[in-house]
């Protein structure tokens, strides 16, 4: 796997000289395995007049930032869906594909590091709220027949175990360092285990749709959706009985206790060592 680059494109609380927002372009690479150092990943950050916001500007700036890294991603990850079509369009005209993610664990780290140490160092800085535009989730979606997991179950894992995951078998997945997001080695992960017989083609299925985060729906029914993309929302699981209603709560009560962390792993069957898919995620909210 090539790397990825999360970006950013937007206004931030600086005013310039004659009392518009700055706008700022800011890229961070995308951490994509447990032994990742978090300070190596590639960072990037440029200041963009009001009068220049377009996708030209963009598109120069991004270039700026591969010369600067000596390579250039396979894709780009945003969260700013307000922002779609100018970033997209900026990467299309770079001949990289950029797609709408709630995965950008290491930009908002980084956005939130600059609201607290830069900004308010910069000239004109205006420490008002910036907030951006929210838009309401798409409506759950069924998981396509064929893809869908005969059998599931919860299950914890210790954080310890996951420094090997790199060692481990699996077909498609991705992963970032734990003390990235705060995590004790000694803290409990917990997460969810897909049992299908199509698990190949479940996993591959899964990979090409920037999974985000797994969280628990109680009203007007029970059930377990995996969150995706920008928007999206997929059924996974039916809680149909008290029994698995009380284990979904405690899945979540687990999840907040880590940090929000937590995992979605498919394999053929209980038996089997290996994994067809395994992903750590984070639920995070944007800013």
């Amino acid at each position: 796997m090539g790397s990825i680059w999360e970006i950013d494109f937007y206004s931030r609380p600086i005013l310039d000289e004659n009392q518009k927002k700055v706008w700022e372009v800011v890229v961070c690479e995308s951490p994509l395995d447990t032994r990742t150092d978090p300070t190596r990943l590639f960072r990037y950050a440029q200041y963009c007049p009001s009068t220049q916001v377009n996708s030209a500007w963009l598109r120069t700036a991004l270039q700026e930032a591969m010369a600067k890294a000596g390579t250039a991603p396979t894709k780009f990850r945003f969260f700013r869906r307000q922002m779609n079509n100018m970033i997209t369009k900026a990467c299309k005209d770079l001949g990289i594909p950029a797609q709408p993610s709630r995965r950008t664990l290491a930009l908002l780290q980084l956005l939130k590091e600059r609201m607290d140490e830069v900004y308010p160092q910069e000239p004109g800085y205006q420490p008002t709220p910036n907030p951006s535009v929210k838009m309401e989730s798409s409506p759950p979606q069924r998981l396509p027949d064929a893809l869908t997991g005969q059998q599931w179950a919860f299950v914890n894992l210790e954080a310890t175990a996951l420094a090997d995951m790199h060692e481990w078998e699996i077909a498609f997945g991705e992963a970032f360092p734990l003390q990235m997001v705060g995590l004790s080695p000694e803290a409990i992960i917990p997460g969810l285990l897909i049992f299908s017989e199509r698990a190949l083609p479940l996993a591959g299925w899964m990979s090409g749709l920037e999974l985000a985060f797994i969280r628990v729906e109680t009203t007007p029914v029970a059930r377990l959706l995996l969150e995706t993309g920008a928007s999206e929302s997929w059924i996974l699981a039916n809680l149909k009985n008290p029994q698995t209603v009380a284990e979904a709560q405690a899945f979540v009560s687990a999840k907040q206790q880590a940090n929000g962390v937590h995992f979605i792993a498919v394999q053929p069957n209980p038996q089997t060592e290996s994994f067809a898919g395994f992903w750590l995620l984070q639920e995070v909210s944007t800013p």
